[in-house]
């Protein structure tokens, strides 16, 4: 396929508002997800960390889903003719807390696009910036990173896989299941075939096996953090996708202090890295607690 960068990047600059009422079902089908025992979720609860991502979901009519399962390109992203589509990472500061029950803002611009070119083909790299506020003011600010690639050649040799790291302070075992995939599309509004239509993602896009969230692993190494920490509030977090993750892969996420209030985590399958991430976070003393939640 021939790219028209020049065309491409028209977009750059181009915005969206998305106005939202935070419910509380996102937020409690997400604990029941992971399988967390928190007190229900209701109005004057604070999101934790990341979930913000079960709001402001584009909802567009299933007449206009491309052969993916994705809308048909070209609306607010730009129509980037490569087949396959992946979250590559984000970079978050997480200014004050979303609270249930309030009116939320999110602003998205369309900021960078750039052209590189892999061992395996053309990628295209989208930064889309996003700022959210709540009814207090600005509550995130975040970079995401999407990344369009072509089809590996058949003959095209596997990427050398990284190793995980050493020394991890704690780790927990994740087990991929399509059940799991299924609850966080729904939660997300996410079409995308690769994670739940297992003939399409094996004939079509040559996956072993359906494709693990990048954002469901980076909500789960957060998680991890919260499970260690639970009184903790994270105010920056940051994370790059390195190798997919398939629901037939049994893996874990893990993570260490490298100083006090930093954390680096990581997700690996059978020893290879496939995310790495990094969180600053503080522990309030208990005098400071409050009632919401982390």
């Amino acid at each position: 396929m021939s790219l028209d960068l020049d065309h491409l990047r028209q977009w750059i600059g181009r915005s969206e508002t998305r106005v939202e009422m935070l419910a509380p079902f996102p937020a409690n089908a997400l604990a029941a997800t992971l399988d967390r025992a928190d007190p229900p979720y209701e109005a004057g609860t604070a999101l934790p960390p990341l979930w913000h991502w079960l709001h402001f979901l584009p909802v567009s009519p299933l007449a206009e889903a491309g052969p993916d399962g994705h809308p048909a390109r070209g609306g607010f992203l730009p129509p980037v003719p490569l087949p396959r589509r992946m979250w590559a990472g984000s970079r978050l500061s997480f200014l004050a807390p979303l609270v249930i029950g309030e009116t939320a803002t999110r602003v998205s611009t369309v900021t960078r696009i750039e052209h590189k070119a892999g061992k395996t083909g053309d990628l295209v790299f989208v930064t889309v910036r996003h700022e959210v506020a709540g009814a207090s003011g600005p509550a995130i600010e975040e970079e995401h990173d999407i990344v369009y690639r072509a089809l590996p050649p058949a003959d095209a040799s596997p990427a050398r896989p990284l190793p995980a790291p050493d020394g991890a302070e704690w780790s927990f075992p994740c087990r991929p299941d399509p059940v799991l995939l299924f609850r966080f599309s729904a939660l997300t509004f996410n079409s995308h075939r690769i994670h739940y239509d297992l003939d399409y993602v094996t004939r079509e896009e040559g996956y072993p096996g359906l494709v693990v969230h990048g954002p469901l692993i980076a909500t789960l190494l957060l998680d991890g953090l919260r499970r260690k920490f639970p009184d903790q509030t994270v105010n920056q977090f940051s994370f790059r996708a390195l190798a997919p993750t398939f629901h037939i892969d049994a893996f874990a996420v893990h993570g260490k202090l490298d100083r006090p209030g930093h954390a680096q985590l990581w997700a690996e399958k059978s020893g290879q890295l496939t995310m790495e991430a990094q969180a600053a976070f503080s522990v309030p003393n208990p005098a400071d607690r409050s009632p919401t939640r982390t």
